[in-house]
C-alpha cells in the first residue's frame, strides 16, 4: 500500500474538514506546494470550487460514525495518504453543561474525537507498513487550559490531543510521526452557527486573531522538517493576550 506521492516528490494528503476555515487553507497550502490534495468535507459549493483548483473534493458527514470505516475505504481504494490531517470538528453554542441539549453532547463527541481516532485506525497501520507517514490533529488551547461553557468541547479536545501523544509513541518506531496543533483564537467559521455577528466581531476585535492561514504555514513548515524531527505538539496563538 502506497501513497501515490513516493515516486514522484509529491505527497498524498488527505484533509478532513477541508471546506472552510483551518482545513480548507491546510488544503489549499499543500496544493499550492505541489502536493496531491483529497479535501474531505460536507458542503457541496466548497467542495465544487475546490475542485475546480484541482484538489479532490469527497463529500462526507464525519459526524456520522456508523459505517465511517467502510465508506474511508471505498475512498481510498487501497491506497496510503502520506499525510493525514484529522482537522474536522464543531463546537456547540457556549453555555453552563448543566443546560446543555444531550444532541449537542452526542454530536461533539463524534465529531470531534470518535471520527479522527477511525479516520486514524483507517490509515496508520498503512503507514506503520510503509515505515513512513505523518497524521496532524487540529486540536484546541481549550484542550489544555481551562474555559467556562466550553465542558464538553474542552473535554474533546483534551482526550484528542492525549489520544495524539499516544498515538505518537505508538507509531514513532515506524518511522511514522504525529502532530497535535493547538490552536488559540483563531479567525474562522467554527463559530459562524453558535455566536451572533456582533458576538464573533467582539471575539475578533482588534484584528488580533490568528488567521487559517497562518496555521496552515506552520503545518506545512513542522511537515517539511527533516524525517527523524518529530514535532509532537505546536501551540499557536495571537501575539497580544
Amino acid at each position: 500500500m502506497q501513497g501515490t506521492g513516493q515516486g514522484d516528490g509529491m505527497a498524498e494528503v488527505l484533509v478532513t474538514g477541508a471546506t472552510s476555515g483551518i482545513g480548507q487553507a491546510i488544503a489549499l497550502a499543500f496544493h499550492g506546494a505541489g502536493h496531491r490534495v483529497t479535501a474531505v468535507g460536507r458542503d457541496p459549493d466548497a467542495l465544487a470550487r475546490l475542485g475546480a483548483l484541482g484538489l479532490t473534493p469527497v463529500p462526507m458527514d464525519l459526524g456520522d460514525v456508523a459505517g465511517l470505516s467502510d465508506r474511508l475505504a471505498t475512498v481510498l481504494a487501497g491506497r496510503v495518504p502520506d499525510v493525514l490531517v484529522n482537522n474536522a470538528g464543531m463546537v456547540a453554542a457556549p453555555g453552563n453543561f448543566c443546560d446543555m441539549d444531550e444532541g449537542d453532547i452526542h454530536r461533539q463527541i463524534a465529531t470531534n474525537l470518535t471520527q479522527a481516532i477511525l479516520v486514524s485506525r483507517a490509515i496508520a497501520p498503512g503507514m506503520r507498513a510503509r515505515g513512513a507517514g505523518h497524521i496532524f490533529f487540529t486540536g484546541s488551547i481549550a484542550g489544555h487550559t481551562p474555559y467556562p461553557n466550553m465542558a464538553v468541547y474542552a473535554a474533546t479536545k483534551a482526550a484528542l490531543g492525549g489520544f495524539a501523544q499516544s498515538l505518537r509513541l505508538d507509531l514513532s518506531p515506524y518511522g511514522v510521526r504525529v502532530t497535535e496543533i493547538v490552536a488559540g483564537r483563531v479567525e474562522s467559521p467554527l463559530y459562524k452557527d453558535v455566536l451572533t455577528l456582533d458576538e464573533r466581531a467582539a471575539m475578533y476585535a482588534g484584528q488580533t486573531a490568528v488567521q487559517p492561514e497562518d496555521v496552515a504555514a506552520m503545518v506545512l513548515a513542522v511537515h517539511a522538517m527533516p524525517a527523524h524531527v518529530n514535532v509532537s505538539r505546536f501551540e499557536i496563538g495571537r501575539a497580544h493576550v
